[in-house]
Protein backbone atom coordinates (compact mmCIF):
# COMPACT_ATOMS: atom_id res chain seq x y z
CA UNK A 1 0.00 0.00 0.00
CA UNK A 2 1.31 3.43 -1.01
CA UNK A 3 0.77 6.65 1.65
CA UNK A 4 0.96 9.75 0.72
CA UNK A 5 0.47 12.44 2.79
CA UNK A 6 -1.31 15.44 1.58
CA UNK A 7 -0.99 19.12 2.18
CA UNK A 8 -2.68 18.69 5.71
CA UNK A 9 0.22 15.74 6.84
CA UNK A 10 -2.30 14.23 8.84
CA UNK A 11 -4.64 13.52 6.18
CA UNK A 12 -3.82 10.51 3.96
CA UNK A 13 -4.07 9.01 0.76
CA UNK A 14 -4.24 5.76 0.69
CA UNK A 15 -3.16 3.37 -2.34
CA UNK A 16 -3.79 -0.32 -3.01
CA UNK A 17 -1.71 -2.68 -5.00
CA UNK A 18 -4.23 -3.93 -7.46
CA UNK A 19 -4.08 -7.00 -9.31
CA UNK A 20 -5.75 -7.13 -12.72
CA UNK A 21 -6.04 -8.73 -16.05
CA UNK A 22 -8.51 -9.86 -18.19
CA UNK A 23 -10.81 -10.96 -15.65
CA UNK A 24 -10.96 -8.41 -13.39
CA UNK A 25 -8.97 -6.93 -10.37
CA UNK A 26 -8.53 -8.03 -6.76
CA UNK A 27 -6.91 -5.69 -4.01
CA UNK A 28 -7.29 -5.78 -0.27
CA UNK A 29 -9.73 -3.00 0.63
CA UNK A 30 -8.65 -2.94 4.03
CA UNK A 31 -5.39 -4.36 6.13
CA UNK A 32 -4.82 -3.62 10.08
CA UNK A 33 -1.43 -3.95 9.62
CA UNK A 34 -0.77 -2.19 6.15
CA UNK A 35 -2.82 0.52 7.55
CA UNK A 36 -1.32 1.21 10.70
CA UNK A 37 2.16 1.24 9.06
CA UNK A 38 0.97 3.26 6.28
CA UNK A 39 -0.72 6.33 8.72
CA UNK A 40 1.44 5.47 11.90
CA UNK A 41 -2.09 5.18 13.86
CA UNK A 42 -3.60 2.05 15.50
CA UNK A 43 -7.25 2.87 15.55
CA UNK A 44 -10.47 0.55 15.58
CA UNK A 45 -13.23 0.95 13.05
CA UNK A 46 -16.35 0.22 14.97
CA UNK A 47 -18.79 0.92 11.81
CA UNK A 48 -19.16 0.69 7.70
CA UNK A 49 -21.14 3.17 6.19
CA UNK A 50 -22.45 3.46 2.41
CA UNK A 51 -24.17 6.28 0.93
CA UNK A 52 -25.71 6.46 -2.96
CA UNK A 53 -25.47 10.09 -4.22
CA UNK A 54 -26.43 11.28 -7.81
CA UNK A 55 -24.68 13.70 -9.92
CA UNK A 56 -23.86 16.79 -8.33
CA UNK A 57 -25.02 15.91 -4.80
CA UNK A 58 -23.08 17.50 -2.12
CA UNK A 59 -22.79 16.55 1.27
CA UNK A 60 -20.99 17.79 4.73
CA UNK A 61 -18.85 19.75 5.67
CA UNK A 62 -19.93 17.24 8.48
CA UNK A 63 -18.09 16.27 11.75
CA UNK A 64 -19.26 14.98 15.26
CA UNK A 65 -18.01 17.39 17.97
CA UNK A 66 -18.28 14.64 20.75
CA UNK A 67 -17.76 10.74 19.55
CA UNK A 68 -15.58 11.96 16.94
CA UNK A 69 -14.97 10.13 14.04
CA UNK A 70 -11.75 9.34 12.10
CA UNK A 71 -12.79 7.93 9.11
CA UNK A 72 -11.65 6.06 5.97
CA UNK A 73 -13.31 6.61 2.45
CA UNK A 74 -13.39 5.37 -0.37
CA UNK A 75 -15.60 5.28 -3.84
CA UNK A 76 -16.95 1.69 -5.37
CA UNK A 77 -18.46 3.16 -8.00
CA UNK A 78 -18.41 6.96 -9.98
CA UNK A 79 -16.59 9.48 -8.81
CA UNK A 80 -16.63 11.95 -6.00
CA UNK A 81 -14.16 15.06 -5.37
CA UNK A 82 -13.26 15.08 -1.41
CA UNK A 83 -12.65 17.54 1.26
CA UNK A 84 -11.48 17.59 4.33
CA UNK A 85 -11.32 21.03 6.57
CA UNK A 86 -8.96 20.97 9.55
CA UNK A 87 -11.25 22.30 12.47
CA UNK A 88 -8.21 21.44 15.64
CA UNK A 89 -7.99 25.42 16.71
CA UNK A 90 -4.26 23.79 18.22
CA UNK A 91 -3.32 22.70 14.71
CA UNK A 92 -0.52 24.51 12.85
CA UNK A 93 -3.33 23.86 9.60
CA UNK A 94 -6.37 24.95 11.36
CA UNK A 95 -9.08 26.12 8.77
CA UNK A 96 -7.48 25.14 5.98
CA UNK A 97 -8.73 22.04 3.44
CA UNK A 98 -7.82 19.36 1.16
CA UNK A 99 -9.56 18.23 -1.91
CA UNK A 100 -9.01 14.89 -3.86
CA UNK A 101 -10.97 13.11 -6.08
CA UNK A 102 -11.73 9.22 -5.24
CA UNK A 103 -13.32 7.27 -8.27
CA UNK A 104 -13.51 3.45 -9.00
CA UNK A 105 -10.72 3.16 -11.43
CA UNK A 106 -8.04 4.14 -8.90
CA UNK A 107 -9.19 2.41 -5.38
CA UNK A 108 -7.40 5.00 -3.47
CA UNK A 109 -8.45 5.62 -0.21
CA UNK A 110 -8.27 8.56 2.44
CA UNK A 111 -7.67 8.66 5.73
CA UNK A 112 -9.27 11.10 8.06
CA UNK A 113 -8.48 10.87 11.47
CA UNK A 114 -10.41 12.56 14.37
CA UNK A 115 -10.72 16.39 13.88
CA UNK A 116 -11.64 17.21 10.41
CA UNK A 117 -15.16 18.59 9.09
CA UNK A 118 -15.81 16.41 5.63
CA UNK A 119 -17.73 16.08 2.24
CA UNK A 120 -17.81 15.55 -0.96
CA UNK A 121 -19.61 16.00 -4.32
CA UNK A 122 -20.58 13.83 -6.59
CA UNK A 123 -18.69 13.93 -10.06
CA UNK A 124 -20.07 11.27 -12.15
CA UNK A 125 -23.79 10.39 -13.01
CA UNK A 126 -23.47 8.34 -9.70
CA UNK A 127 -21.51 7.25 -6.59
CA UNK A 128 -21.40 4.52 -4.01
CA UNK A 129 -19.53 6.05 -1.20
CA UNK A 130 -18.05 3.81 1.81
CA UNK A 131 -16.51 4.69 4.91
CA UNK A 132 -15.22 2.90 7.83
CA UNK A 133 -15.19 5.25 11.22
CA UNK A 134 -13.45 4.66 14.87
CA UNK A 135 -16.99 5.42 16.78
CA UNK A 136 -20.64 5.42 15.92
CA UNK A 137 -23.20 7.53 14.50
CA UNK A 138 -24.35 10.06 17.39
CA UNK A 139 -27.10 12.49 15.64
CA UNK A 140 -26.93 14.69 19.56
CA UNK A 141 -23.15 15.70 18.54
CA UNK A 142 -23.36 16.05 14.58
CA UNK A 143 -22.29 19.31 13.23
CA UNK A 144 -22.34 20.84 10.14
CA UNK A 145 -20.05 23.58 8.33
CA UNK A 146 -22.05 25.49 5.53
CA UNK A 147 -20.28 23.58 2.27
CA UNK A 148 -19.17 27.23 0.19
CA UNK A 149 -18.24 29.26 3.62
CA UNK A 150 -16.02 32.05 2.55
CA UNK A 151 -13.39 31.95 4.97
CA UNK A 152 -12.83 28.36 4.29
CA UNK A 153 -13.42 29.05 0.46
CA UNK A 154 -13.27 25.54 -0.60
CA UNK A 155 -13.03 25.34 -4.47
CA UNK A 156 -15.31 22.50 -5.30
CA UNK A 157 -15.39 22.14 -8.97
CA UNK A 158 -18.88 22.69 -9.71
CA UNK A 159 -20.40 23.64 -13.01
CA UNK A 160 -24.15 24.50 -11.44
CA UNK A 161 -25.41 24.94 -7.95
CA UNK A 162 -25.23 21.71 -5.93
CA UNK A 163 -27.66 19.86 -4.69
CA UNK A 164 -27.49 19.93 -0.74
CA UNK A 165 -29.65 18.67 1.77
CA UNK A 166 -32.18 20.84 3.59
CA UNK A 167 -30.04 20.13 6.64
CA UNK A 168 -26.71 20.90 5.16
CA UNK A 169 -28.10 24.06 4.31
CA UNK A 170 -28.17 25.52 7.69
CA UNK A 171 -24.95 24.81 8.08
CA UNK A 172 -22.65 27.04 10.36
CA UNK A 173 -19.72 29.74 8.83
CA UNK A 174 -16.77 28.06 9.79
CA UNK A 175 -16.39 31.34 12.08
CA UNK A 176 -19.20 30.31 14.63
CA UNK A 177 -18.82 26.69 13.78
CA UNK A 178 -17.88 24.41 17.46
CA UNK A 179 -14.16 23.18 16.88
CA UNK A 180 -11.39 20.85 18.73
CA UNK A 181 -9.14 22.55 21.23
Amino acid sequence: MKATPTAIPDVILLEPKVFGDNRGFFFESFNQKQFEEATGQKVQFVQDNHSRSSKGVLRGLHYQIKHPQGKLVRVVRGAVYDVVVDIRRSSPTFGQWVGVELNEESHRQLWIPVGFAHGFVVLSDSADFLYKTTDYYASDFERCIIWDDPEINVDWPLKVQPLVSAKDKLGSPFSNAEVFS
